[in-house]
C-alpha cells in the first residue's frame, strides 16, 4: 500500500475543502445573497445567525460569531467574503482548544483505544484507517473484532487486517466481547504490540444492555492492564447534525469518553455540528473523515477546518 506520511499538505487539504463542499457551499451562497446590499444592519445579523444555526453551529455560537461581526463592523459595507473570514477566525478560536491529536503513549504497549459509538456510525472502517495512520508513524497494530454480533464488521475488520498487516482476533458470532478484549490484549501485551484497537457493539436500542457490556469490557481489560483502556473513542457520523450531541451524552454516560472522531464529513450540508460539538462539550476531536478511503481521515486541525467549512482557502 503507498505510505502517504510524506504527501503534501495541499492534497489533504484540499480533500478536506472539497469533503466540506457541501456544509460550506450553503453557508457561502448565503452569506452572499445577504450581502448584495452590503451595509450590515439589524436584519442582516438575523439572517446570518439563522443561517449559521441551519448549519448546525450551534446556537450559543452562532450568537457570538454575529455579534463579533457586529462590534466591529455594524452600519459599514461589508462584503461576503470579510464575513467569511472574520467568522473563520472566529470559528478557528472555538476549535482551538479541542484540535489535539492522539497521543500513542510508547510506553504503553499495547496503547488500548476503545473505539465506542452507534452502529452505522463508521466505527469499523474508522479502526481499519487508524491502522493504516498508526503504520504510516511506523506503529504496530492490532484489531480486537469486538462487535460479535455483526458477522460484517468481524470480516470487514479482518480485511483491513490484511491490509495494515495487523493481527485480527475474533471469535464465533454472539461470542462474550468482553472476554475476547480480554485475549486480545493479553496476546497483544505478549506481541509488544504499540496499539490495540477493539471494535465494540453499537446497538443503541436496548440502552442498558450496551452500557453493561461496555462496562464489563473495560472492567475485564483493567485485569489485565489497570491503566487501559488508554483512550476510549467515540465515532460520530457528521450527517446526523444536532443528533450528535444526544449521542455524546449517552456514549459520555455509558463510558468516559475521551475524545471523538467525526465521520462522513463529505456527506452532509451539517459540517458545522464539529463547532457546535466543541463549544458544548470540550472533549479533544482527535480526526475527521471526509472519504471513503484510508488517506481521507486525518488529524483535526483547528485553522484548515475553519476555513475550509467557510469555503476559504487554507493559508
Amino acid at each position: 500500500m503507498t505510505d502517504h506520511s510524506e504527501e503534501p499538505k495541499t492534497g489533504w487539504f484540499g480533500r478536506l475543502k472539497s469533503g466540506l463542499a457541501r456544509s460550506s457551499s450553503r453557508l457561502v451562497g448565503g452569506i452572499g445573497d445577504l450581502f448584495t446590499k452590503k451595509k450590515l444592519d439589524e436584519e442582516t445579523l438575523e439572517q446570518l445567525e439563522e443561517l449559521l444555526i441551519s448549519a448546525d453551529i450551534g446556537s450559543v455560537t452562532a450568537s457570538r460569531l454575529v455579534q463579533d461581526l457586529a462590534k466591529s463592523r455594524f452600519g459599514k459595507d461589508v462584503s461576503g467574503d470579510e464575513v467569511r473570514a472574520s467568522f473563520a477566525t472566529e470559528i478557528a478560536k472555538v476549535l482551538e482548544p479541542v484540535a489535539r491529536p492522539l497521543s500513542i503513549d510508547p510506553n504503553k504497549k499495547p496503547f488500548v483505544i476503545l473505539m465506542v459509538g452507534v452502529n452505522g456510525a463508521g466505527k469499523t472502517t474508522t479502526i481499519g484507517k487508524l491502522a493504516q495512520l498508526f503504520k504510516e508513524q511506523n506503529l504496530t497494530s492490532a484489531l480486537a473484532a469486538g462487535d460479535t454480533f455483526r458477522a460484517a464488521a468481524v470480516e470487514q475488520l479482518k480485511v483491513w487486517g490484511s491490509r495494515t498487516g495487523s493481527p485480527v482476533i475474533s471469535r464465533d458470532a454472539g461470542s462474550d466481547a468482553a472476554s475476547l478484549a480480554f485475549e486480545a490484549l493479553s496476546e497483544s501485551r505478549k506481541r509488544g504490540d504499540n496499539v490495540l484497537l477493539i471494535d465494540t457493539a453499537g446497538r443503541l436500542h436496548n440502552k442498558e444492555n450496551l452500557m453493561n457490556e461496555l462496562q464489563k469490557i473495560v472492567r475485564v481489560i483493567k485485569k489485565v492492564d489497570d491503566t487501559a483502556p488508554h483512550a476510549t473513542l467515540l465515532v460520530l457520523d457528521a450527517t446526523i447534525g444536532q443528533n450528535a450531541h444526544a449521542q455524546v451524552e449517552t456514549f459520555k454516560q455509558m463510558v468516559g469518553v475521551t475524545g471523538l472522531v467525526l465521520t462522513k464529513l463529505d456527506g452532509t450540508a451539517k459540517g458545522g455540528v464539529i463547532v457546535a460539538l466543541a463549544e458544548k462539550f470540550g472533549l479533544p476531536i482527535h480526526y475527521v473523515g471526509v472519504g471513503e478511503s484510508a488517506q481521507d481521515l486525518r488529524p483535526f486541525t483547528s485553522h484548515s477546518f475553519a476555513r475550509s467549512l467557510m469555503g476559504l482557502d487554507v493559508e
